[in-house]
């Protein structure tokens, strides 16, 4: 690989990786169609609710306790275990624990742009 390919892969990395509000993201390799990422959650944080439609996700859990929402089923996945989010899914990842909750995901598909991610608006109870 050569100098303007690292670069590219870079400042392609660089765009998804970061600090977040509820902790951070990292990529650790991209390719054309898949995207291999560490993500650390903050205790008692979680990212909101989003929708992918040209992605499906694998998550691993490398360290801490996760508590997963795809679809109407919600589960919680300890270090070793993973999941699958298929692409359409209404899903989400909390930390519920009170140390940081670390995940390799893996993204796979056709595309893998940030504008393929919506995120609606969740609906609260009302007392």
């Amino acid at each position: 690989m050569n100098q303007n390919q690292l670069q590219s892969n870079f400042e392609q990395s660089s765009c998804h990786s970061g600090e977040r509000y509820w902790g951070n993201v990292e990529v650790i390799e991209e390719g054309k169609n898949y995207r291999i990422s560490r993500v650390e959650i903050k205790p008692r944080h979680g990212i909101k609710p989003q929708i992918h439609y040209h992605r499906h996700e694998h998550w691993v859990v490398v360290s801490g306790v996760a508590k997963v929402t795809c679809g109407d089923e919600e589960i919680f996945l300890n270090r070793n275990q993973s999941t699958y989010v298929p692409a359409a899914s209404l899903h989400k990842v909390e930390n519920p624990g009170s140390i940081p909750l670390v995940i390799l995901e893996i993204q796979n598909g056709e595309y893998l742009g940030e504008d393929d991610t919506e995120r609606p608006f969740e609906l609260t109870a009302v007392e």
